[in-house]
């Protein structure tokens, strides 16, 4: 199978911090890949390269069989790759509902002079806008679709990780990264969030993601191909368990001498 997505050799540095340190993989159309990784090891760095945030001081990144390398963040959404980050992003003044719909941008085609001149094309569109938001949150599990009028700045922490996924999933990608999805929840509100994303999978098959995750129990919850990251060069890459049974992982996250204990 053709890889969707294919990272190879992609070195980032700041100064003289090496933050991402050669580090290549490839992900297929409907695969999950976690990366996992002590805090500072490289992994959101690593998802910024990867979405056009960050231009590599090395390496090349491939999506869909065109050199993405540096290519803007607008560019990156429209191809097909879209994201939630660890800080919430959102809008916090306006609506949920709102919140989605801003994250169809790169699939309309109205624009202000047809709001000026073709008033109707730009209603009809803004309706299969609503439409589409409603059902994406009615997706979801909880009650945002309840909420979908409330400033999104008023929502419940779990629920501000959900809409951040729903406005990701508006602008229809084909490879979904999720960093931390679960920051912040208790356990009750991340086994809602499993749950949510195995539902998601199941809607969608073909459905690329990559998710950053500290929590084992929900890189556990998934079919998942996991890599692990530590100072920002991979050091172990396999199933959940082949990784998590790693003596470099182990040491990585517990230390030398409480791993070998």
């Amino acid at each position: 199978m053709s890889a969707l997505l294919d990272v190879k050799g992609v070195t980032m540095r700041f100064g003289g911090l090496v933050a991402v340190n050669d580090v290549g993989f490839s992900l297929a159309k409907g695969e999950v890949l976690a990366v996992i990784g002590p805090n500072g090891a490289g992994k959101s760095t690593l998802f910024n390269v990867i979405t056009g945030v960050y231009r590599p001081t090395a390496g090349k990144v491939s999506f869909d069989g065109a050199d993405i390398t540096g290519k803007p963040a607008y560019e990156v959404v429209e191809r097909g790759i879209a994201r939630t980050f660890q800080s919430s992003r959102l809008f916090s003044d306006l609506s949920v509902l709102d919140n989605v719909i801003i994250g169809m941008h790169t699939r309309t085609k109205t624009g202000v002079l047809d709001a000026l001149f073709r008033p109707g094309a730009s209603k009809r569109e803004m309706a299969a806008c609503v439409e589409k938001a409603e059902a994406l949150l009615k997706a979801g599990s909880g009650d945002l679709h309840a909420q979908r009028y409330r400033p999104a700045g008023t929502l419940a922490q779990a629920d501000r990780r959900r809409l951040e996924i729903a406005r990701a999933l508006a602008s229809e990608p084909k490879l979904l990264l999720l960093d931390e999805p679960s920051v912040g929840m208790d356990e009750v509100e991340t086994d809602a969030l499993v749950a949510d994303i195995k539902r998601l999978r199941s809607k969608n098959p073909d459905l690329s993601v990559i998710l950053i995750e500290h929590d084992m129990r929900v890189v556990e919850a998934f079919p998942t191909h996991v890599m692990c990251i530590d100072y920002g060069s991979r050091i172990a890459e396999g199933n959940f368990e082949t990784v998590r049974a790693d003596p470099r992982v182990q040491e990585a996250y517990l230390g030398k001498a409480a791993a070998h204990a």
